[in-house]
C-alpha cells in the first residue's frame, strides 16, 4: 500500500512537471523557435503556447523589436588618399525569427562586419570634400547595400547613420585656412561691389547736380537777358522821349543825359574799393545846373498836353 502511494505521488509529480514543461508563455516583442528532435518545426508567437514535453524544445529566443547596433570607429582611406576616421550606428529589425536563427551564425556580429566593410567601400569611393558634404548620400548607399545583404537572413535594416567623420589634424587646419580665405574673398568682393555702387551713385548725383546747375544758369541767363531787354526797352523809350523833347525845341533834354552820366560816374567812383582823394567842389555848379535843367524839362513835359509842347527857352543853369 505504501509502495502504491509512493508510485502515485511520483506519477502526479511527473504529470505536473510534464504539464509545466509543455506550456510556454512567450513575452510580447519576442518569438521563440521550436525544435523537435533538433529540427525546426514552427515559431512560438507571443502569448500562451503548448509543446510536447521531452520531444519539443525551444531553440532560440529572438527579439522582434527594432534594435540599435553601434559601429565602432575605423580608419577609411578616401579616393584622394586622405585618411579619416568614421563611426556610425545601425538600426535593424528581425522579420523572420527562423531565418535570423538558422540562416546566419551570430546575427549581430554578421551585421556589424557587413556594415563596417561596406562603410569602407562606400566612403573610399568618394573624395574628402564629397565625404564631408554628402553624408546623406553615404547613408542611403550604405542602407541599400547592407539591407540587400541581410534580406536572406530575415533581417530588415531600417536605417544607417554616420555619426562622425574626423579628418586628420593637418587637413582640418588646411580646411580652416581655406574657409577663412574664401570668406575674406567674399568680403573683399562685397566691399568692392559696395565701393562700385557708391561711385555709381556719386557719379549719378554729380550728373544730376550738373544738370540742375546748368538749368539754373540757363534760367538765370534767360532772366538776365529778359532784364537787359526790358532795361534796353526802357532806355530806348527814355531816349525816344528825350529825342521828342529835343525835336520840339527843348534843349534841356541834353542836360538830362549829361547830368545822369555825371551822377552815375560819381556814384561808381564813390563805391570803388581803391583809396580816393577828392577835391571839392567838382564843378558843383554844373551838376546843379544840369539838375535844374532836368527839373525844367520834366515840368515842360507835364504841361505839354495843355500848351501844345514846350516852345519857350529856359536860361541854361550851366
Amino acid at each position: 500500500m505504501l509502495g502504491f502511494s509512493t508510485f502515485g505521488i511520483a506519477l502526479i509529480v511527473i504529470a505536473v512537471f510534464l504539464i509545466f514543461a509543455g506550456v510556454k508563455t512567450v513575452p510580447q516583442g519576442y518569438e521563440w523557435t521550436l525544435e523537435r528532435f533538433g529540427r525546426y518545426t514552427r515559431p512560438l508567437k507571443p502569448g500562451f503556447n503548448l509543446i510536447i514535453p521531452l520531444i519539443d524544445r525551444v531553440g532560440s529566443k529572438v527579439s522582434m523589436q527594432e534594435q540599435v547596433l553601434d559601429v565602432p570607429s575605423q580608419e577609411v582611406i578616401t579616393k584622394d588618399n586622405a585618411m579619416v576616421r568614421a563611426d556610425g550606428v545601425v538600426f535593424y529589425q528581425v522579420l523572420d525569427a527562423a531565418k535570423a536563427t538558422y540562416e546566419v551564425h551570430d546575427m549581430v556580429l554578421a551585421i556589424l562586419n557587413l556594415t563596417m566593410t561596406n562603410l569602407r567601400t562606400v566612403m573610399g569611393s568618394l573624395d574628402l570634400d564629397e565625404l564631408l558634404s554628402q553624408r546623406d548620400q553615404i547613408n542611403t548607399r550604405l542602407l541599400t547595400v547592407v539591407d540587400d545583404a541581410t534580406t536572406p537572413w530575415g533581417i530588415k535594416i531600417t536605417r544607417i547613420e554616420i555619426k562622425d567623420i574626423e579628418p586628420p589634424r593637418d587637413i582640418i587646419d588646411a580646411m580652416a585656412r581655406q574657409m577663412k580665405a574664401e570668406r575674406e574673398k567674399r568680403a573683399n568682393i562685397l566691399e568692392a561691389e559696395g565701393i562700385r555702387q557708391s561711385e555709381i551713385l556719386k557719379a549719378e548725383g554729380e550728373k544730376q547736380s550738373a544738370i540742375l546747375e546748368a538749368e539754373g544758369r540757363r534760367e538765370a541767363a534767360f532772366r538776365d537777358a529778359e532784364a537787359r531787354e526790358r532795361e534796353a526797352e526802357a532806355e530806348a523809350k527814355a531816349t525816344q522821349m528825350v529825342s521828342d523833347a529835343i525835336a520840339h525845341g527843348d534843349p534841356q533834354a541834353i542836360n538830362y543825359f549829361v547830368a545822369q552820366k555825371y551822377v552815375e560816374t560819381l556814384s561808381d567812383f564813390a563805391r570803388s574799393p581803391n583809396e580816393k582823394l577828392v577835391f571839392m567842389p567838382l564843378e558843383a555848379s554844373g551838376v546843379i545846373g544840369a539838375l535844374g535843367g532836368m527839373t525844367e524839362m520834366l515840368n515842360n513835359l507835364k504841361d505839354a498836353p495843355k500848351t501844345g509842347g514846350a516852345r519857350g527857352r529856359v536860361p541854361n543853369a550851366g
